[in-house]
């Protein structure tokens, strides 16, 4: 691990100038130009009103205005709300307002969403990308130096049952607990300056951007992919001699679909670690792509939002195919019946993760979500499963209804509330259904009082919800399957579509 007083971008800015932060295309920033730049922004975005505890909403693609706009804020001592750009105006108008974000940092390809969005949120200012953004940073600061030592803790929104998604927000540590926090993580994971890492999945995700800003921390290049391309990515990462990465599974599979001999042109020897999270891996695809890959060592890890829990190695994976293996330093892993009582190795229970030093996240104005995720200590994000006599976890179903969707989550509900509003429909389900390349995608089974296509119900979703919660498939029926009390029976539509997978996530 590299000496703690080279720990930080602006420590790195002083020592190591030159060296590449950021690399975007032909475009390269370094240590200095990166901390010089965001001091600027930061200035700029003081300006604009935005102060120490202010949240700054992101909304852009990856690119090197995301990261410069993250490091800024974080100058300010701002949380950042990181948003999934493809949402549409409704979406992120309640994002806004429900985080009451000062700024919203966009491109100028979502003015309109944008506009529309902030319409319906209290006093959130807007910076567009690039054309505001250029003017802005240009313009000398007018303060003191800003410095970047310890990073906290982005907000995400996570999709919750009740068909509105919910910031997690973590305790934000004293600036030595940051520093131990992400000095934890650089020793976790082996970081060191000579890392080159990619952004192979979208920033706006907890894993592709948050081990970007982990690279900056610890003084490694970061090679951004604006957008992920198979070829592209063999060809980033051959060109700057990548050693590390981030991906889900969805990844893998695009790989391997490139024809082998084009991908035996490439020289990928300079790839010692991927660690893939987010969604399932099929056993068949983590075996192809460990000998499609090799020698880099392909990890995995259990983790979400609201916090880490596992790892596993090659190795261990190889000797245990399925599990996702043992819990990080400090961090405790319990399977649990409804009584809270844990369960004997290899029974199924509901997992609880206890992070370390009693450290908690609440879900933004949300008690009631807040307190069905924790069970004293611990907390749960719905996912059933067992540990083996060796401590390895293995994750067999979901207890709550979330799907999984190429390492993206989405709550049906927010689906069904949406399609309950269309004349048409009486009821529905929404639920996941497996495939090959994302791992699950949505379908709806739509009871209709009259006429209607698939086909009409699926453009009904896509004007209202953004491309990734739309449904796959449609099936119409006369009528769902329901209990005697009238709820509909989700678990008999799922069975019809997971009985033959090993896996029921």
């Amino acid at each position: 691990m590299v000496d703690e007083p080279r720990l930080g971008i602006s420590a790195h800015a002083r020592a190591t100038p030159e060296r590449p932060a950021l690399v975007a295309g032909d475009t390269v920033r370094s240590f200095a130009d990166f901390d010089a730049r965001t001091t600027r922004l930061a200035h700029a975005l003081a300006r604009r009103g935005v102060g120490a505890g202010d949240r700054v909403a992101i909304m852009l693609p990856n690119g090197l205005e995301f990261f410069e706009t993250w490091a800024a804020a974080t100058k300010l001592d701002a949380p950042v709300v990181l948003v999934n750009w493809h949402l549409k105006a409704d979406e992120l108008a309640y994002i806004l307002e429900d985080s009451q974000a000062r700024l919203l940092v966009a491109h100028r390809d979502l003015a309109a969403v944008s506009a529309a969005a902030r319409a319906g949120a209290t006093g959130c200012e807007l910076l567009l990308v690039p054309d505001e953004y250029v003017t802005a940073i240009a313009r000398d600061g007018d303060g003191p130096p800003l410095t970047i030592e310890a990073l906290d803790a982005p907000i995400f929104y996570t999709s919750g049952t009740t068909g509105r998604p919910k910031g997690v927000i973590h305790g934000r540590p004293d600036r030595s607990r940051a520093g131990q926090n992400m000095r934890g993580q650089l020793a976790l994971w082996g970081w060191s300056a000579n890392d080159v890492y990619i952004v192979t999945g979208p920033a706006y995700h907890a894993g592709p951007g948050g081990w970007a800003m982990a690279a900056l921390y610890v003084g490694a290049t970061t090679v951004i992919l604006e957008s992920f391309d198979a070829a592209a990515w063999l060809d980033l990462v051959e060109r700057h001699r990548v050693t590390r990465t981030f991906m889900v599974p969805a990844h893998f599979i695009r790989i391997l679909e490139v024809p082998e001999e084009q991908r035996r042109r490439r020289d990928l020897s300079s790839l010692q670690l991927i660690v893939h999270a987010g969604a399932p891996c099929p056993v068949p695809v983590k075996q192809r792509i460990i000998d499609a890959l090799a020698p880099a060592e392909i990890a995995e890890l259990y983790g979400m939002s609201e916090g880490g829990a596992t790892r596993i190695s090659m190795a261990d994976w190889l000797a245990r195919p399925g599990s996702v293996g043992t819990p990080w330093p400090g961090i405790e892993v319990r399977v649990l019946d409804p009584d809270g009582h844990e369960v004997p190795v290899g029974q199924t229970g509901v997992v609880y993760v206890r992070p370390p030093g009693g450290t908690r996240f609440h879900y933004h104005d949300d008690a009631a979500k807040t307190a069905d995720a924790w069970r004293d200590d611990a907390f749960t994000v719905g996912d059933v499963g067992h540990v083996d006599a060796d401590g390895y976890l293995f994750l067999t179903d979901r207890a709550v209804d979330l799907v999984i969707r190429g390492g993206v989550n989405v709550y049906p509900r927010e689906v069904e509330e949406v399609l309950y509003t269309h004349p048409d429909v009486v009821d529905c389900a929404v639920f996941g259904v497996p495939d090959a390349r994302l791992g699950e995608v949505l379908m709806a089974v739509v009871e209709t009082r009259t006429p209607t296509s698939a086909e009409a119900l699926i453009g009904f979703c896509r004007a209202r919800l953004a491309d990734f919660k739309v449904p796959a498939f449609v099936e119409l029926v006369d009528e769902l399957p329901r209990q005697p009390n009238g709820k509909v029976l989700k678990r008999v539509l799922r069975e019809q579509h997971w009985s033959d997978r090993p896996a029921r996530i």
